[in-house]
């Protein structure tokens, strides 16, 4: 039986291939994407782990200001504060250009040993005064402090042996001078927490 000739196929549109450099284009967009959300999961994390970090030191070098402020808290403590006391981080004056990154800022200074574990936490008692010696010392210069009056803005009267002068400070009872507290710690990664407390007592 002969056959019958076939008849030929359709001839089909060339294909370009678009979808496959669409597809390429996606699947890189969707990796560099990964990438940085990766990345920012990491600096994220890193981030809340340092704050958590210096947050624990913080309150860790809290515990130089607590001892500090038991030592000045005590009623034998007044008679000690004219001098520099070196065994209790007492210093009786202080330079106006220190900063705490300066060396001899914590000339003085003494360290506590955390009870349960953990750094050591140094601390330094500085009274806001030129020079050691009472605070109204006029000789052999006169001493400068920072004060605060007992109640602000209330006028005493003159007591016997103050100044006459218009312009002489007045208080309402005995003055309050100011010690600072100042705290650190070294963390074990290199951490650096200062803290600081101001602390009036009257003299």
């Amino acid at each position: 039986m002969p056959r019958r000739p076939s008849s030929p196929l359709p001839l089909l549109p060339r294909q370009r291939g678009v979808a496959l450099p669409v597809i390429l284009i996606m699947l890189t967009v969707m990796l560099v994407t990964s990438i940085y959300l990766l990345r920012a999961s990491t600096s994220t994390t890193l981030t809340v782990t340092n704050l958590a970090y210096d947050a624990a030191l913080s309150k860790e070098a809290d515990l130089g200001v607590h001892a500090a402020f038991e030592w000045l808290s005590q009623p034998t403590t007044k008679a000690l504060l004219l001098a520099d006391s070196p065994a209790n981080g007492y210093v009786a004056s202080v330079n106006p250009v220190w900063t705490v990154s300066t060396p001899a800022f914590w000339t003085g200074s003494v360290t506590v040993d955390p009870v349960g574990g953990g750094s050591r936490v140094e601390y330094v008692i500085h009274r806001m005064c030129t020079f050691a010696g009472a605070y109204n010392a006029t000789t052999p210069a006169a001493n400068s402090c920072m004060l605060s009056a007992a109640k602000q803005g209330v006028a005493a009267p003159v007591a016997l042996g103050s100044s006459l002068s218009q312009n002489a400070p007045q208080y309402d009872g005995q003055p309050q001078l100011h010690y600072v507290i100042t705290a650190r710690i070294f963390g074990p990664r290199g951490g650096n927490v200062v803290v600081q407390s101001v602390v009036m007592m009257g003299p």
